[in-house]
């Protein structure tokens, strides 16, 4: 697989039929991950592009060797004036997406830099293929209005980054030793030490 694009459903917190059809990985309201129809390996090489039900149709032009992760969020979400609307991402699904997105990354060698993750709105602008304005994702809890997608999508990676360090720093429980055998004692060894001792003080005397 060669990138990762992250979405958000502009639906409510959780996932539906339409969601599993579209993305590899749904992430609900409260951080619980929900497998899509298809694995990430079904868009690895596309034979029917017309044909959504045979690999996740989430990114236009670029479904192939992409995979596609998003949070159940957003329904009725507007842009200009901005309304998150009533179901908007929860820091539950932000902080499930960063450690989901770090963990495909590690398991299919996937860089995390800008042009192989990335979100949905950062598809156009720094790959240059277009996504009919798409505005998935330019906010983010805490975030007064959207704001340029690429500097959250840099905001993104560096959590992800953060993430897939603690992933490779995670500390092994050390295997437990069998307990060695307790040294032999040489008495004959000891006994014979201290009779050439003794025999020196005697002829001291």
């Amino acid at each position: 697989m060669k990138r990762i694009v992250m979405h958000w459903t502009a639906g409510g917190h959780r996932a539906n039929g339409t969601d599993k059809r579209a993305y590899h990985y749904i992430i609900e309201g409260d951080g619980s991950i929900v497998k899509g129809n298809n694995p990430p390996e079904a868009n690895r090489v596309i034979i029917t592009p017309s044909d959504g039900s045979t690999y996740a149709a989430h990114t236009r032009g670029l479904n192939t060797g992409s995979i596609g992760v998003a949070v159940a969020a957003m329904r009725g979400a507007r842009e200009v004036p901005f309304d998150a609307g009533p179901s908007p991402i929860t820091d539950a699904q932000v902080a499930a997406l960063v450690k989901h997105v770090a963990a495909l990354a590690d398991k299919y060698g996937i860089p995390v830099t800008r042009e192989c993750v990335l979100t949905h709105a950062e598809v156009q602008p720094t790959l240059g293929v277009w996504q009919r304005q798409k505005w998935d994702i330019m906010w983010l809890p805490g975030m007064t209005k959207p704001t340029d997608p690429v500097a959250v999508g840099d905001m993104l990676r560096t959590q992800i980054r953060d993430a897939l360090q603690a992933r490779h720093m995670t500390p092994v429980t050390p295997r437990p030793v069998a307990d060695s055998p307790a040294p032999k004692t040489n008495h004959n060894g000891w006994g014979a030490m201290f009779g050439r001792l003794l025999a020196w003080l005697g002829g001291r005397a």
